[in-house]
């Protein structure tokens, strides 16, 4: 019962979904109407969760990697480069076409969490579940402000999975959250966001 409730949750509160979660949530904060919204998240999403995504499925169904959610640390080498590219690319154009500030402060930050990762991801795996979830937790929190501080409790159970899971131990999945939420910290706080 422990080990399925643990999969239910990493499967739910994925890197994938939370990020497009927050994508969502950003482009609705900055955007005047729906359609300008729809407009950024759609172009949000395309630069960076969705391409990531489809890759990853497309290499799952080749047996080239042993799933969705990249249990193998030596499998994650290339899909960091791969984000870091995307990430980069992305940053590129939202800042290229004036983007509403805040998204463009959300990839770089992106940018800058992906490259650390990634430099560790060498030596140490590092929890990317934790991550992702401290790192959405910071920015809604710093975007919506304190109503949103609901969101750490998502974080617990996040963490206790990968560690039921064994996928990760204590301090993979603390070192995850930590260096993310301060990675989205500083960058937001030295591009004026926070």
């Amino acid at each position: 019962m422990r080990e399925r409730l643990a999969r239910l949750t990493s499967n739910l509160l994925n890197p994938f979904l939370v990020s497009f979660a927050v994508i969502v949530l950003l482009a609705f904060k900055v955007s005047a109407d729906t359609a300008e919204a729809l407009k950024w998240a759609a172009v949000s999403l395309a630069l960076s969760v969705a391409p990531v995504f489809v890759i990853v499925v497309y290499l799952v169904r080749q047996k080239r990697l042993d799933g969705i959610f990249v249990s193998q640390r030596r499998q994650r080498h290339w899909l960091y480069l791969l984000a870091s590219i995307l990430a980069a690319a992305g940053c590129g154009v939202l800042w290229s076409f004036e983007a509403p500030h805040l998204l463009k402060a959300a990839f770089t930050a992106g940018l800058a969490a992906v490259v650390a990762f990634m430099v560790i991801n060498l030596f140490w795996k590092i929890s990317l579940h934790t991550a992702f979830t401290a790192a959405s937790v910071t920015v809604v929190v710093m975007v919506y402000g304190a109503g949103a501080a609901w969101a750490c409790l998502l974080l617990p159970p996040v963490a206790w999975a990968r560690i039921e899971l064994k996928q990760h131990s204590l301090a993979q999945v603390a070192a995850g959250a930590i260096l993310a939420a301060g990675i989205m910290v500083g960058v937001f706080w030295s591009l004026g966001v926070v």
